[in-house]
């Protein structure tokens, strides 16, 4: 246990060093402080003499430098862990001299709707903040991001919709001259790792089509991850959130250029073993530690690798599947599928995948005597199995709802320029001409749980 622990967290100090606190980090943070203490330097606000340093206590210490008004969006504050997050963020902020806004800014809902979005950006130009901090899931968390953006430049882009794409937000803010307003990320579930990167995820619920900002600038400042608020998680929301991670990890091996495979490669694996290897153990265990922190440490990973690289595929299709399914369910129904797809062009990348499912019980075939699409397709049964043995579903046509418009509204998404950079990471890359033929064939393989429908291009 402690290798990977090692591990996992070394890369996490490579990816953020010491703009991330997370529950592993903070025991070496505790023996700076007994180190401290046995120096017998004096020690800042809002630590006290006798008292071990908290995760709150360290962020707090860390926003200051940051501005003097704070205000704070968050969900489900009457109760539970977040609120007493909140309440000792907020007290030891205080400590620090901080001026806190006493009004929550409410946090989004599931997807990031875009109406959440605009009224957040409108609450923050009321409060006219020197930092946010948000304390809520992926959704909280990418709305936040977008409504930061929003806040800065909407008396000049009014238009939302102009926001989406790669390197839009930095464009508009070289324009006007303008800078954002310092984000702190509180992530409170293991999955999206939304606190770490530089993507945020904007849903239409009119249409049910989401939409994504990519851009560097909404890269929070500084984020927090105390493992522990995920034990009393829903079951739903930690397997929707370990399959997404795994779908980061997986979809960066496969299309990471060639050039950064070699940073990329044991990030992606280790964040899929984590989670391949424990998450039924947490399904089964909801307080099991060992098991929550693999999957926290996982999902986290996987956020290091989209920042790496880039998911493509499932990832793209997941999309225009919200109104049915869940971010990281439609993600994991699609990845077997689109494994096959793109078993031939890495065949080599996919067999490191396959040991750990194999490893893991998941696999009957043995990944070394498999190449190109027999190694594909072993290792998409063996993905299908796992999600089977978490009771997820395969096939598109066991999610209530799904019909032939789903179908539609997957491909005429893969042709909008504003989401080309999931088209552009695919290790198997499609024109825009031939996304009904393959795509259509895919999405065809996946409602009726059919492999061998998949067409493959270039032709095996």
């Amino acid at each position: 246990m402690e290798d990977w622990k090692q591990k996992a967290k070394q890369f996490l100090y490579e990816f953020k060093g010491n703009n991330y606190l997370f529950s592993t980090a903070l025991e070496d943070r505790i023996r700076d402080y007994n180190k401290t203490m046995e120096s017998n330097t004096p020690l800042k606000a809002p630590f006290r003499p006798d008292t071990p340093p908290t995760l709150a206590s360290l962020l707090a210490s860390e926003i200051t430098p940051l501005g003097k008004k704070v205000s704070f969006v968050a969900n489900h504050t009457p109760q539970g862990h977040t609120s007493s997050q909140l309440a000792e963020l907020r007290q030891c902020l205080e400590a620090c001299g901080m001026e806190v806004n006493q009004e929550y800014i409410a946090g989004a809902k599931p997807n990031a709707p875009q109406e959440d979005v605009i009224r957040i950006a409108i609450r923050i130009n009321q409060h006219q903040p020197d930092v946010v901090v948000s304390v809520g899931g992926g959704s909280t968390t990418d709305a936040v991001k977008a409504a930061i953006a929003y806040a800065a430049l909407k008396d000049r882009y009014p238009d939302l919709s102009t926001y989406f794409g790669s390197g839009e937000i930095s464009r508009k803010l070289a324009r006007e001259r303008r800078t954002l307003i310092p984000h702190v990320a509180v992530m409170t579930a293991a999955g999206s790792a939304a606190h770490l990167t530089k993507y945020a995820n904007v849903t239409d619920e009119d249409t049910g089509q989401k939409m994504l900002m990519v851009d560097d600038a909404l890269i929070p400042v500084k984020a927090v991850f105390d493992y522990s608020t995920t034990f009393t998680q829903p079951l739903s929301l930690t397997v929707d959130g370990a399959l997404d991670g795994i779908s980061h990890a997986l979809e960066v091996l496969m299309g990471v250029p060639e050039h950064l495979l070699e940073k990329a490669r044991p990030v992606c694996l280790l964040a899929i073993e984590l989670i391949v290897t424990h998450l039924k153990r947490a399904v089964h265990s909801p307080s099991d530690p060992a098991a929550r922190e693999a999957i926290a440490l996982g999902t986290d990973l996987g956020g290091y690798a989209i920042m790496i690289g880039g998911t493509n595929g499932a990832h793209l299709n997941s999309f225009s599947l919200t109104g049915i399914l869940s971010h990281g369910r439609a993600c994991a129904l699609m990845n077997p599928y689109y494994v096959v797809f793109f078993s031939a062009a890495v065949a080599d990348r996919l067999k490191e995948v396959a040991r750990i499912y194999k490893r893991a019980g998941y696999m009957q075939e043995d990944p070394e005597k498999l190449t190109g699409t027999a190694l594909g397709t072993a290792l998409a049964n063996g993905m299908m199995r796992l999600a089977e043995d978490i009771g997820f579903p395969t096939t598109l046509r066991e999610v209530p709802g799904y019909t032939e418009a789903h179908k539609k509204k997957c491909l005429e998404a893969a042709k909008d320029p504003k989401l080309q950079s999931k088209l552009q990471n695919m290790p198997v890359p499609l024109l825009p001409t031939q996304i009904d033929k393959y795509m259509g064939a895919i999405l065809d393989a996946a409602e009726a749980g059919k492999l061998e429908k998949i067409e493959y291009f270039p032709p095996c």
